[in-house]
């Protein structure tokens, strides 16, 4: 009688097992992730996609505000409290530093190949590395570059200018403003003004901080040079509108997009928008890399998203099996069409379908390859704000060029204890 129990209980332990393996394996695992509005409609195609061939996750995209800065302090505050609210996080390059060094996304190099590696762009990859491992894998790229009046130039007779020297003959002869202006870019006190203060400064032989994160800003003469010509560009060149000083990328954007100035420095999207039917300038744009001082060579600042996977998540081998999916040749592929987003990957500037729409990919490619990632600092947002204050003032002249760099190397140096 005892024996038959005991073979009647075996059967039921072993029964509920298999029951509770086969519940577990069937149950659905939510992954979720904070964005802004998906105003393509790429995400949600390429989520339905995803889930059709993993029938077992469900992706939730959690649309948030569009501004990047409260995107960053959401992930911020949830990572802080160790909630596992958000599975991984669709990051701006600059966050990677902050979010590695405090420990809440772990290293995902090991999961690639190097031969995988290699087929993303290399300043995209830079910008999700944190102390030699890779934290970030890039999805969507941005670098930026000069746009000029093909027009233009033709009809002078000029190349596309490839030193300071150049851009402000051309734009000088022929610009004829108020109508038509030389040059606009972004000079408002924000983080586009580093954007396009670092292309100048790289492009002049200078850095911010070394390659051990000391401040060499205000070594050599480059920061000034950099930071002079910016302001000669409004001032002794007149070149650029005064109003240059309150452009952000869509202000000057709009002046270059309605005819209105001949150079003009930006991110990719412009170009898309420029080609629309009602553009009036549709057909009559070229791209090229950014100026740099005669003997050095140009850069571009590195920009872009990518994938990064929470600490405190949960379900790491689900969201691993998403980014992968994300992040292939036929998912940006679709998000460019959808999304308008740069790829990240090389062969994609050679797609076919891709070049039927953007003939410009192979100069766009010529730019992206020469981009390069702002410091790689956990303490990047405070540095950006000391360097836009202090710029900000030299470029309107409320202190000197040579004042400004001084400043704001004194000033980053004592934020970083050096």
């Amino acid at each position: 009688m005892k024996g038959k129990l005991w073979v009647s209980l075996l059967v039921l332990i072993v029964l509920g097992a298999f029951l509770t393996t086969g519940v577990l394996a069937q149950e659905k695992v939510t992954i979720r992730w904070l964005f802004e509005t998906d105003f393509g409609g790429g995400w949600k195609v390429l989520i339905e996609n995803f889930e059709k061939t993993h029938p077992n996750i469900k992706v939730e995209m959690q649309e948030g505000p569009s501004a990047t800065n409260t995107r960053e302090d959401m992930y911020t505050t949830s990572f802080m409290a160790g909630e596992s609210t958000y599975d991984m996080a669709y990051a701006d390059l600059i966050w990677v530093p902050k979010f590695a060094a405090a420990g809440w996304i772990i290293p995902l190099g090991d999961r690639l190949t190097p031969y995988e590696i290699a087929q993303f762009l290399p300043g995209d990859i830079a910008g999700g590395m944190y102390q030699g491992k890779l934290y970030r894998i890039p999805s969507q790229s941005d670098a930026g570059m000069l746009y000029y009046r093909k027009d233009l130039l033709e009809e002078a007779g000029f190349e596309p200018p490839l030193t300071w020297d150049d851009l402000v003959e051309q734009a000088q002869k022929l610009q004829n403003p108020p109508d038509l202006w030389g040059f606009v870019w972004q000079g408002n006190q924000y983080e586009g003004l580093i954007c396009d203060y670092l292309e100048l400064l790289w492009g002049a032989g200078g850095e911010l901080l070394d390659a051990e994160g000391k401040v060499v800003l205000d070594q050599g003469t480059a920061a000034v040079e950099a930071l002079q010509f910016m302001y000669d560009v409004i001032n002794t060149y007149k070149i650029s509108p005064p109003g240059v000083t309150t452009y952000q990328e869509e202000e000057s954007r709009h002046v270059f997009h309605n005819g209105q100035a001949v150079f003009h420095r930006n991110w990719p999207y412009v170009w898309t928008l420029a080609q629309k039917e009602d553009s009036p300038i549709k057909g009559k744009v070229g791209i090229t890399p950014m100026v740099h001082k005669e003997g050095f060579q140009s850069a571009a600042t590195q920009g872009g998203w990518g994938w990064v996977i929470s600490k405190f998540s949960k379900h790491q081998e689900e969201a691993w099996e998403w980014i992968k999916f994300a992040t292939s040749y036929e998912s940006q592929k679709i998000l460019h069409f959808y999304n308008g987003y740069i790829p990240t990957r090389h062969a994609l500037f050679a797609d076919p379908d891709i070049l039927k729409e953007s003939p410009h990919y192979p100069d766009l490619w010529r730019v992206q390859i020469n981009a390069r990632t702002r410091p790689q600092h956990p303490q990047y947002a405070q540095i950006s704000d000391i360097l836009q204050r202090n710029l900000h003032a030299g470029l309107t002249g409320t202190i000197k060029p040579e004042e400004a760099i001084k400043r704001a190397a004194q000033e980053i140096r004592e934020l970083l204890g050096q």
